[in-house]
């Protein structure tokens, strides 16, 4: 019998208890993930439930609603995130797929997307614009990863310790974390997400949720972001200072993670989406990871393609002007911009 699809009402703790049991969950599908886009991003959440005859529940569908004049109305799973698409049997995945395009044609919604992190039994067209990048860690002691990688990146990561460069770990990152990051997204030519949504991971998620940075004299000079679910861990962002690429902090930063992974027993570090052969695709492939297509479930209105991206030749102007912004004005106006893009 086809599972029945509501909204789901019932307590966050059964939700995630059926997120944690499931296959392929990640940490974007939790309950508190609701709280932080709602609150900090201002987004209507649509959370459905599959539930069979007996009124047990056999799959989730976390969706968030994106809507502008500008850029157009989105249903996703999830925005700003890497996965999040539907979970459970093969039924209650179709149910909830079929739900949701429901929704979204009654919606007039502009793109449906479902972001699965492997091949799921969706009946939409599937996008694989982004791939993740992933390494089996070692068990119990770095040396065997060390003594995989290569000379040069051995040398890069040795090279900041040398100059002075430390990291640290802890909630107390946040702050340097994002003034890093936000400097580097204006570098990007790109808006940044504000400040609060950050805090709301952190406070949502404060065993989850690491914050890194590393410092030199004094200075936040790279950060990084990132969740630890089950026996893997996401490096979700990361970003260095451009006036500090001599130093290579970055390649410090992120061997300090791969380090905190194997002393808690992590077993997969992810280092997040990317573009294919992009820049940042050839720096995650030189620790000896592998890449794993995403797959992303779109159902589209019209002409209209994939969510909105800094790549696209439409915004090219809009990059380089914004690359030319002092700071503090990129600070201000970022946030409520990039709130849209999902």
């Amino acid at each position: 019998m086809t599972p029945h699809v509501r909204p789901f009402d019932g307590p966050p703790a059964d939700w995630d208890a059926f997120a944690r049991s499931a296959s392929g969950w990640t940490h974007v599908h939790l309950y508190g993930w609701r709280a932080v886009m709602e609150r900090t991003l201002g987004h209507e959440c649509v959370y459905l439930g599959a539930y069979g005859a007996d009124g047990s529940l056999r799959g989730i569908l976390p969706l968030v609603r994106v809507r502008s004049r500008l850029f157009g109305h989105y249903l996703v799973s999830m925005p700003f995130l890497n996965y999040g698409g539907a979970l459970g049997g093969d039924e209650a995945i179709g149910a909830l797929t079929d739900a949701a395009v429901t929704r979204a044609e009654a919606d007039g919604v502009t793109l449906l997307e479902l972001r699965h992190r492997a091949a799921a039994p969706v009946r939409l067209p599937v996008s694989h614009r982004k791939v993740t990048v992933v390494l089996e860690l070692p068990t119990g002691d770095i040396a065997p990863l060390w003594d995989g990688l290569p000379a040069k990146v051995r040398s890069q990561v040795r090279r900041p310790g040398k100059e002075g460069v430390e990291v640290r770990f802890g909630p107390d990152q946040l702050e340097p974390f994002y003034a890093v990051f936000a400097e580097h997204m204006r570098d990007l030519g790109t808006p940044v997400l504000g400040q609060p949504f950050f805090r709301g991971i952190r406070d949502t998620f404060p065993e989850d949720a690491w914050f890194g940075c590393a410092w030199l004299d004094g200075e936040p000079v790279a950060g990084g972001c990132g969740f630890q679910w089950g026996a893997e861990f996401e490096m979700t962002w990361a970003s260095s200072l451009r006036r500090y690429n001599r130093v290579a902090p970055n390649m410090l930063l992120y061997w300090a993670f791969m380090e905190r992974c194997v002393a808690r027993g992590i077993a997969v570090f992810n280092f997040g989406r990317c573009t294919p052969d992009s820049g940042t695709h050839r720096f995650k492939r030189q620790w000896g990871s592998r890449d794993e297509p995403l797959h992303w479930y779109q159902r589209a209105a019209g002409d209209a393609g994939g969510t909105p991206s800094p790549d696209d030749a439409k915004f090219r102007l809009a990059t380089r002007i914004w690359r030319r912004l002092p700071l503090a004005v990129a600070n201000r106006l970022g946030p409520p911009i990039v709130r849209l893009i999902p």
